[in-house]
């Protein structure tokens, strides 16, 4: 469990194809506290740590088909940048919202409109009817979960919403790397997904 509250960016250091898995190898600031089979959050994506390199200061997650078809993972080249956040201690404070790690669909930016240093940011995302039912939604003043960054809802449609950037969140996430045809990850927020099954009883 996470709480969309970015620590810090990895850098893509190399990328191996293994049948229907992809093994990432990844460096970061933190790479030194790591350890193995823990969970961190790329791109809002749950993932284990396999293995770690503390010479390198890098280390491996896997991602199976199932993950690389339902996220933006597969997009990535080397070099680029993902958001990572490591697993919430139950002590912590929840500065965000309960996030799962485990992202519903992708989004693509349709928007990007400067808001004198913050920005808005818009996304379009396929809309499934049955899906919608059952809270794979946005609301107004809601939480929505873009690449693993806990934020609040503005202007939804049906199949749309926005998004307020503040500087620091763009400066300190991958949000400075996003522009209008970016795909994104998004996890809809999951109280949101309970009531709705609860509203059907």
């Amino acid at each position: 469990m996470f709480s969309g509250i970015i620590e810090s960016t990895a850098k893509v250091v190399n990328i191996v194809k293994d049948q229907e898995n992809v093994h990432f190898t990844f460096s970061c600031p933190f790479t030194n506290e790591l350890k193995i089979d823990q969970s961190i959050s790329h791109n809002g994506v749950c993932l284990t740590v396999v293995s770690l390199d503390l010479a390198q200061g890098t280390y491996v997650v896997t991602a199976m088909k199932e993950t690389l078809d339902r996220s933006n993972l597969s997009y990535l080249k080397i070099g680029d940048e993902v958001n990572v956040e490591r697993s919430m201690l139950l002590n912590g404070r929840l500065d965000g919202h309960i996030v799962q790690g485990h992202v519903d669909q992708t989004a693509e930016c349709v928007d990007v409109k400067d808001a004198h240093g913050s920005y808005y940011f818009t996304f379009k995302y396929q809309i499934d009817k049955t899906l919608a039912k059952r809270g794979y939604i946005t609301v107004d003043k809601g939480s929505v979960t873009v690449n693993g960054v806990s934020l609040t809802v503005c202007n939804p449609t049906d199949n749309t919403f926005q998004v307020a950037i503040i500087p620091y969140t763009f400066e300190n996430t991958n949000f400075h790397n996003i522009k209008v045809g970016t795909i994104v990850n998004i996890e809809f927020d999951i109280l949101g997904k309970y009531l709705a099954r609860l509203i059907q009883y």
